[in-house]
């Protein structure tokens, strides 16, 4: 089967910066894909040249079989885009703007309609549709903008962090209606810079640092290919000098690497039940107040801390 998206050595750069560097992969039809990393790291980049708004440095995309360089005008058609920043017209109401963005998809009359009625069902604003924008929630405006890319019935949803600076119960109605669309059979690419919504939704993750790609896989392959790690991260005292404590910890006992945090410590082990005790002795002889301890198992934050060496959340 050919894959709905696939993406060949993807280069942007601004003057001397590389803010994506060599970037290949593949979505499969009724996938979900999550590209997982902090801010900055190329997550937007990549979407803004997969969906035309960008032009590569150098590489090339095809989604559905047309390529974003030379006919992306079919591109777009193939697409629905679910930016990071709210793109909607706060005087105008709901309706107006679905109306407004329906149009820029060739879409009109009796079909227009049906369709502002159906995605508005999905996103479960159909009470609120005559309100005007400027007096809904950020939860709410979030959902209006993922109306906005779903009209025109597109193959592949792009969604760039769209559980930015929401509320929870917003947050877990976007996840579901994620989950919704992907049951239904749309392919979607999904951006986040949290590690729990990447390994609730994804089939597949492709984890990207610094405009890199370097790794990608199901939650369990990731896993299994950097090996079955702990991580136990010490809260310390927000006065210990933690490099001069990180440089002591390094190399004591089955510790295999100490990443520095704004917080305290991250150790990644084989088996944190049974360092634990040797760890939290060693740690108190180098200098740290621990405050509080968290056990991680292998996950998707583990694998990131093993291949980056700093946390996600920093």
């Amino acid at each position: 089967m050919t894959p709905i998206l696939q993406a060949k050595n993807l280069v942007k750069k601004y003057g001397d910066l590389t803010a994506v560097d060599d970037v290949s992969f593949e979505i499969q039809e009724g996938e979900i894909f999550s590209l997982l990393g902090p801010n900055g790291a190329g997550k937007t980049t990549t979407i803004s040249m997969l969906s035309t708004l960008l032009t590569p440095t150098s590489g090339d995309a095809l989604i559905d079989g047309s390529s974003i360089l030379n006919d992306n005008m079919q591109v777009r058609k193939s697409i629905g885009i679910v930016p990071q920043e709210i793109a909607l017209y706060d005087e105008l109401t709901a309706l107006e703007n679905l109306e407004y963005w329906g149009k820029l998809y060739d879409l009109g009359g009796g079909e227009l309609k049906k369709r502002i009625r159906e995605v508005l069902e999905v996103i479960g604003l159909t009470d609120r549709a005559k309100d005007r924008v400027k007096t809904y929630s950020g939860g709410m405006k979030r959902r209006i903008n993922i109306a906005s890319g779903l009209l025109h019935k597109p193959k592949l949803l792009f969604m760039d962090e769209p559980t930015v600076g929401i509320d929870p119960q917003s947050r877990r109605m976007i996840l579901d209606m994620v989950k919704e669309l992907n049951q239904q059979g749309m392919a979607i690419l999904y951006t986040t810079h949290y590690m729990e919504e990447a390994q609730e939704l994804s089939d597949r993750v492709g984890i990207i640092d610094h405009g890199k790609l370097i790794a990608i896989g199901t939650q369990d392959g990731l896993t299994q290919q950097v090996g079955e790690t702990d991580s136990i991260h010490l809260e310390t005292d927000p006065t210990d000098d933690l490099p001069s404590i990180a440089a002591k910890m390094e190399g004591f006992g089955e510790i295999s690497k100490v990443i520095v945090e704004t917080d305290g410590l991250t150790l990644i082990t084989k088996d944190a039940e049974r360092s634990l005790a040797p760890i939290i002795t060693h740690a108190g002889q180098a200098g740290a107040r621990i405050r509080s301890i968290e056990i991680i198992e292998p996950n998707l934050e583990t694998v990131f801390l093993h291949l980056t060496g700093r946390a996600l959340r920093d």
